[in-house]
């Protein structure tokens, strides 16, 4: 049997969805965004079922993007969970239909509290909707269940949702990679991420004078292995030879390319990055210039080393 219809059907109908939801989107997202950033304490999520799973991921993706948050399951906040709460924390309930009694029995003592309530919900007119204090949309117009009943769409959307808020809150905060850094200390993007130039460049470096045959660029560019040669006259940088140099060189000037030297071939002022600039900002100005190498100096401006794009 040939599923993929059933795949296509599904991602259509998500498609349609994640369209109503762009449709839907009005000035109580732009509240809601607002509300979050003059929250004093925490963003808190509350859910049962695939919106507490939902809840749980947006608590994820918040925290490590500079929103200070945690998950409460509305069952346990009735058995004590409740004090973790405090009235200067904003709360978001997710209920698709709003009428999930767990969670809307905490609506009392929320406001009792005094926490601002955010609403989830595909019935804005549900209890949910009428007591909070800003209502989401989440509506869709059918779930991808062929029974209409397992929460599929409502999933997606709600998930989709949750991340548009939290990148409205990075771009509102300004949230930087060294920013993210911070929260992902572990593991290869945590040391991508908080690593120097100067903790991975080479120190060895492919040196030649500006008036170096052009057999020598090529023999000491092959010692290297880095595709290049910095051109150095009385420890001052005068220029990088690179691969490009070398093949427009000998497409320009064919046998009398032997005849140059490394001054007539060179890049003259080449792109430099401080060796202290995190690893993130040097890959990011290599991709946007299209080099695969930057030459590191110190802070008084003498070669220090060279970073390679690992691509």
């Amino acid at each position: 049997m040939n599923y993929l219809t059933y795949a296509n059907e599904t991602l259509s109908l998500y498609f349609l969805a994640i369209n109503r939801l762009n449709q839907n989107l009005s000035e109580s997202f732009n509240q809601a965004v607002e509300m979050i950033l003059a929250c004093e304490g925490r963003v808190v999520v509350a859910g049962i079922g695939k919106s507490g799973l939902v809840g749980k991921k947006m608590v994820a993706t918040f925290a490590s993007t500079g929103t200070p948050s945690f998950f409460l399951h509305p069952t346990e906040a009735f058995h004590g969970d409740l004090g973790m709460l405090k009235p200067i924390d904003v709360v978001i309930l997710i209920s698709y239909s709003g009428e999930t009694d767990d969670v809307n029995k905490l609506i009392p003592s929320l406001k009792n509290f005094g926490n601002s309530i955010i609403a989830m919900t595909g019935n804005p007119h549900s209890t949910l909707g009428r007591h909070a204090d800003l209502v989401l949309d989440i509506s869709i117009e059918r779930e991808a269940c062929p029974n209409n009943l397992a929460p599929t769409t409502s999933s997606l959307v709600t998930m989709a949702l949750g991340d548009t808020l939290a990148i409205a809150l990075i771009k509102a905060r300004d949230f930087k990679a060294e920013d993210f850094a911070r929260f992902h200390p572990g593991g290869s993007l945590g040391r991508k991420l908080l690593c120097r130039v100067k903790d991975v460049m080479q120190r060895k470096l492919p040196i030649i004078s500006p008036n170096a045959q052009f057999s020598d660029c090529l023999n000491v560019m092959n010692e290297g292995r880095m595709g290049v040669a910095i051109v150095m006259e009385n420890n001052q940088l005068r220029g990088i030879i690179t691969d490009g140099d070398i093949r427009r060189t000998l497409a320009k000037f064919g046998a009398d390319s032997l005849n140059k030297t490394a001054a007539e071939i060179m890049t003259r002022q080449p792109k430099t990055i401080l060796d202290t600039t995190f690893l993130a900002h040097a890959e990011e100005l290599m991709k946007e210039k299209h080099i695969h190498s930057l030459i590191a100096v110190d802070e008084q401006g003498n070669v220090s080393g060279i970073v390679e794009f690992a691509s």
